[in-house]
């Protein structure tokens, strides 16, 4: 077994094991109505159906080296991807949830989707622009990308908080990867952890309760894979912060949003060691 997709209940404390394979997959997204999740593998998106059948692959169209920064629109009608079969580098594109042909979302690149607003109308990401890091939002029906953060240090992971007042994104502006967040205008920006952890991937819950977060070993700057990491749980302002559990993963763990619709779960992935 290479991966392990899994379920984690913050309410029972419980988690059940969906599917096991000894293929990498990565990042899993709950459908909104809590029946499925989608899920990334070689280069392509696949349902995987919680009452335990096989999972089925999406189509993409061309878009197949998708990697693992992909999500479903508040309504479900919409995938966004991020791939880079036709430029060679990682450009967002949206897609029919059925499947269907990419939409380009993003002209400037590289650019790595990570958040939808709860209104449907807005996508958020992260944009690699020269040497620098930073997040950026761009409207679903396409316009100028608005860049919220300046280079202060690398900025990645972006998503939106339930009532879409702010945008969460881990940055390492005073060094160690920590969580921040911003308005959707780019005011306020306020920091959320203080930890000794390099923290990552913050992802609000669907109910405005809770923030998920994968952190590292406080020594790691980037968010590599197989390591030993921690699923922190804390109140949306940083308060309250607890260890859920510790695993083998990182890298594709839960880079984008994972929370079941009513947020009293969260998908992850597990990894084993490569032989």
């Amino acid at each position: 077994m290479r991966s392990s997709v899994e379920i984690h209940n913050i309410v029972t404390g419980e988690t059940r094991v969906v599917w096991q394979t000894e293929r990498l997959v990565e990042a899993p997204n709950f459908s909104r109505d809590g029946a499925f999740l989608i899920v990334n593998g070689d280069g392509l998106l696949y349902r995987l159906p919680l009452d335990g059948g096989r999972p089925v692959k999406i189509d993409t169209g061309f878009a197949t080296r998708c990697n693992n920064d992909h999500g479903i629109s508040p309504d479900g009608a919409l995938i966004a991807i991020s791939d880079k079969v036709e430029f060679g580098k990682s450009a967002i594109y949206l897609l029919p949830s059925e499947g269907g042909t990419p939409r380009l979302a993003t002209p400037n690149l590289p650019s790595y989707w990570h958040g939808w607003s709860p209104d449907g109308g807005t996508l958020a990401y992260c944009g690699i622009r020269g040497d620098l890091f930073d997040i950026y939002t761009i409207p679903v029906t396409g316009g100028e990308e608005r860049r919220l953060t300046f280079g202060e240090g690398r900025n990645d992971g972006p998503d939106y908080s339930a009532d879409g007042e702010w945008i969460y994104f881990n940055s390492s502006r005073t060094g160690r990867m920590q969580i921040w967040r911003v308005r959707p205008d780019g005011g306020e920006v306020t920091r959320i952890t203080d930890s000794p952890y390099g923290d990552w991937f913050p992802h609000p819950s669907p109910d405005g309760r809770n923030l998920l977060v994968l952190s590292y070993d406080g020594d790691v700057f980037d968010h590599p894979r197989d390591l030993t990491v921690r699923l922190r749980l804390m109140d949306v302002d940083g308060g309250n912060a607890r260890v859920l559990f510790e695993l083998f993963g990182g890298q594709g763990t839960m880079n984008v949003p994972n929370w079941s619709p009513d947020g009293t779960e969260f998908a992850f992935v597990r990894y084993a060691p490569v032989r």
